[in-house]
């Protein structure tokens, strides 16, 4: 299954999902491409085949076993947990950090917000903020933010296409200007913004701030969210491996042969080139910027072509 892109006007979007991902935005500030969502009027709709015009969630309501996967609707009933997205960030996004499951649940009923970020495309010297460069704390962390300093505490790194970084709730985080991402995540779209930079928009206000509700979500300790991975030709090669997905990365050229256990749903997204998946003798081609779900029910396919490919499942 393939889904209509749900795009997001951001203040500091731009026109690389067009230029570099073939998205069909009109605006100059397009921030954001939610691949695939159930976040809360802003539901996927299939694109593609004879369930065309339905929602994911009318699907897995009514196969919820077989696009879930029997151990995902058994943890997660009919609620899918996870959500995709591309973003461009023309300029830097504010500053800010995501709550913990528990947090989330109960200030906002709500999953937390446990990310990954795979760099697609970086303009030179293009760089993120991940956490503190030292261990904080929050008298420190509230100091730095009033005299405006906070950035001299955080820790600031340059990145290149390929780099992956994954962050834990309570991770202070930015995308920094100069970069195509993809991010996977869990279902969730609470922000606590904690700095944007000064910046107002045409009508000279600021973007709202939630320091309150912040203080006590971030983790003040020194992480590190850097992923090393192996790159092994026409094979999954783990990235990430959490409570919440489980990413491999498949430098494809050639042939994957890929089973399936009926656990659960498979989604791939082509972060390079264009590759083929041949299923129940009938194949389809995606390229670089496409994702596509895999339901659970499907226990066999073939990958094919010469592409770097997302492979995210839960297992």
């Amino acid at each position: 299954m393939q889904f209509e892109p749900i795009l997001k006007d951001r203040i500091w979007g731009g026109e690389k999902l067009k230029t570099v991902l073939n998205k069909s935005i009109t605006s100059s500030t397009t921030g954001e491409s939610w691949e695939l969502s159930t976040v809360e009027g802003d539901v996927s709709v299939i694109s593609n085949g004879v369930l065309k015009g339905k929602s994911l969630l009318e699907v897995i309501d009514e196969i919820p076993n077989e696009l879930l996967g029997t151990a995902v609707y058994k943890k997660f009933g009919k609620q899918f947990p996870l959500l995709f997205k591309y973003l461009d960030a023309r300029e830097d996004l504010s500053i800010q950090v995501h709550p913990n499951d528990k947090l989330a649940k109960e200030r906002h009923n709500s999953f937390g917000k446990t990310e990954m970020w795979y760099i697609m495309q970086a303009d030179t010297d293009a760089r993120i903020i991940v956490g503190f460069k030292e261990k904080s704390n929050a008298d420190e962390y509230v100091k730095n933010l009033e005299n405006k300093t906070l950035l001299s505490i955080l820790d600031d790194v340059k990145v290149k296409s390929g780099d992956v970084f994954f962050l834990e709730t309570g991770t202070v985080h930015a995308i920094g200007a100069g970069l195509v991402v993809a991010e996977i995540q869990q279902t969730s779209d609470i922000t606590y913004r904690i700095y944007d930079f000064d910046r107002v928009d045409a009508n000279g206000n600021g973007r709202e701030l939630h320091i309150d509700l912040a203080l006590d979500a971030i983790n003040y300790e020194k992480v590190d969210t850097y992923k090393q991975y192996d790159k092994v030709s026409n094979q999954s090669n783990e990235v990430v491996d959490c409570p919440y997905f489980t990413t491999n990365f498949i430098p494809l050229d050639g042939e994957l042969l890929a089973k399936k256990s009926g656990d659960t749903f498979t989604v791939y997204m082509c972060v390079e080139g264009s590759f083929e998946i041949e299923c129940n003798g009938v194949q389809y081609t995606y390229k670089k910027g496409d994702t596509v779900l895999i339901p659970a029910a499907v226990s066999e396919l073939v990958l094919s072509g010469k592409a770097s490919v997302l492979e995210i499942y839960i297992s």
